[in-house]
């Protein structure tokens, strides 16, 4: 039929957070439902520094499912990536047959073009994964009318990927169950809840990990001892002592909680076998200096976390941002300074005392740190409106600016 031709594909395009945990996931105790040995909790950063986009499309003329990452086609067949679009439909099909009439009967059997980008460096240590998976299993959503808890699909996407699911403050519920059906995210607190907190991720490196963090998993599960103790005796506690500091703003107890976990986690990694070294020399030095200005100024003014690689995510408050910001310019003089340094929100300018100096007292490091990106707590995934936001076209293939 010539209408069929011409018929246009049904397009949805949505963003979705990266979320940096504050306590840590690290080891799964089911792989193929990615159910994990201990709970975590993260915040959500805001969608203005860093985000993944992601349109999808369905149409009867689709041959088959494809999908696109940062402009390069990728294997739809991976094994996540067919857990989450199965859910889903699977959700999509239930509803029809729930007698939903939201749900079109006819687009289930469709097909879907996938595209995605992010606006960051993918698998540099910035939860690239957690902001992609979300982000897909959101627009799916939209797309096949799919409403209700969705961060149990997330989930088998990528375990974190739950904790993108909402802005603020976020925490992903272990569970019991063998099947995975109590693992959820849920918020703690909105992104609203502490405005005057402050991120700042330092960038040390671009570049892909050495050792890919469900590989990493994998092995410190079966050899760190003290990856076990973690999960059972420490992290219980912690994850009870952190959503009472994020209750109460405190700040001197959710950072010394967040460095404290950051550094367990990167010790459960030396104690794996072989060991694993995400931190790399600047990331070391990050941790002095951090801890070597709190010193100088006798209580925690930043706090310092790492993910499964060496850029360092810094935790403060608003009045404390353009002090920190112009120590890091100093100990670690980049190329460039101004514009292209401090990307994300505008920094003050401030002034370095010679006492400061010399209280932190390191070398300077020259181009330790590629660039700053200054953000904040933000809200979770989201529709994009805008038509010309879309990264496909209206025939369903990634537009040519890709």
């Amino acid at each position: 039929m010539p209408e069929e031709r011409t018929e246009q594909p049904h397009i949805v395009t949505c963003t979705a957070p990266v979320n940096i945990a504050v306590i840590k996931y690290w080891g799964k105790r089911n792989e193929d439902l990615i159910l994990p040995i201990n709970s975590s909790l993260s915040v959500t950063l805001h969608q203005d520094q860093l985000k993944t986009t992601t349109t999808v499309a369905t149409s009867r003329s689709f041959q088959e499912d494809r999908i696109w990452l940062n402009g390069k086609e990728e294997d739809i067949t991976h094994p996540r990536l067919q857990s989450c679009l199965r859910e889903i439909r699977r959700l999509a099909r239930k509803r029809r047959n729930d007698g939903d009439s939201g749900v079109d009967s006819a687009s289930l059997s469709h097909k879907v073009h996938i595209c995605s980008v992010n606006n960051f460096p993918t698998a540099a240590g910035l939860a690239s994964s957690a902001a992609g998976f979300a982000c897909l299993v959101y627009t799916l959503a939209r797309v096949f009318g799919v409403e209700g808890e969705l961060s149990g699909i997330a989930r088998q996407g990528s375990g974190s990927a739950c904790r993108s699911m909402y802005g603020g403050f976020v925490q992903w519920i272990m569970g019991n169950k063998e099947d995975g059906k109590d693992s959820l995210a849920q918020q703690v607190e909105p992104e609203t809840h502490w405005p005057e907190l402050r991120i700042l991720v330092l960038v040390a490196s671009a570049e892909r990990k050495p050792v890919g963090s469900t590989s990493g998993m994998q092995t410190s599960v079966k050899t760190s001892c003290l990856l076990k103790h973690r999960a059972e005796s420490v992290v219980p506690g912690r994850m009870v002592e952190m959503t009472e500091a994020i209750r109460k703003k405190d700040f001197a107890a959710f950072a010394e909680l967040t460095m404290k976990d950051s550094n367990q986690f990167h010790a459960t990694c030396l104690d794996t076998y072989p060991p694993i070294f995400y931190l790399n020399h600047v990331s070391q030095q990050i941790i002095s200096l951090v801890h070597r200005y709190n010193k100088h100024y006798g209580e925690t003014r930043v706090a310092y976390t790492f993910d499964a690689g060496p850029n360092a995510v810094i935790f403060t408050l608003q009045q404390h941002v353009p002090e920190f910001v112009h120590v890091v310019q100093h100990f670690f003089p980049p190329e460039t300074n101004g514009a292209d340094f401090i990307k994300g929100l505008p920094v003050n300018c401030a002034s370095l005392s010679e006492e400061l100096k010399q209280g932190i007292g390191l070398e300077p490091m020259p181009k330790g740190i590629n660039y700053i990106i200054s953000t904040k707590a933000g809200p979770g995934p989201c529709v994009v409106e805008d038509p010309t936001q879309q990264l496909l076209s209206s025939d369903g293939f990634p537009k040519k600016m890709m």
